[in-house]
């Protein structure tokens, strides 16, 4: 299936799962938590306030090789949607890139992810455990803090004020 008819089909519509596809064109769901969704919106309420040049996404599709891959929460400068729009999928990535993590991700699937997205062109990819710890990777390594959000915090598990 091509991307625009996902979006489009009445099966998908109000599902509780994340929707994705691989290189097939084959639809691939994940169940998403309360947790999940509570982490997401912690993730975007601080991008807001940290990176004001630009908006934060929830579930933000990307087309990659290996089929469009949705994106947890994303952020994209103001010359990203000025290049890009609403696309729906983007061709390109957005400046970060984030995945929560669940219980049923694997190390292989986040790091294959990860490439995809650097491939695409992301400039950070940030990753957050089960626990709302945030692992923060540039093209070549892991980094101690994001570079472009530095003042983001490490953990987002506490409740925000």
């Amino acid at each position: 299936m091509h991307w625009q008819e996902v979006c489009e089909h009445p099966l998908f519509q109000d599902i509780p799962f994340k929707v994705e596809t691989n290189r097939w064109g084959q639809v691939v769901m994940s169940p998403a938590t309360n947790r999940h969704g509570l982490y997401q919106a912690r993730l975007i309420r601080l991008l807001a306030q940290l990176l004001p040049a630009g908006e934060p996404l929830a579930e933000c599709s990307i087309h990659t090789p290996d089929g469009v891959k949705v994106a947890d929460v994303a952020w994209g400068s103001s010359a990203f949607f000025i290049r890009n729009g609403l696309a729906n999928p983007y061709l390109e990535a957005p400046e970060i890139v984030i995945e929560i993590l669940s219980p049923s991700n694997t190390a292989g699937e986040m790091s294959e992810k990860k490439r995809l997205y650097f491939a695409n062109g992301a400039q950070e990819f940030w990753l957050c455990t089960v626990n709302g710890q945030l692992r923060f990777f540039n093209q070549n390594d892991e980094i101690a803090y994001s570079q472009l959000a530095p003042e983001f915090p490490k953990s987002i598990d506490a409740p925000q004020s």
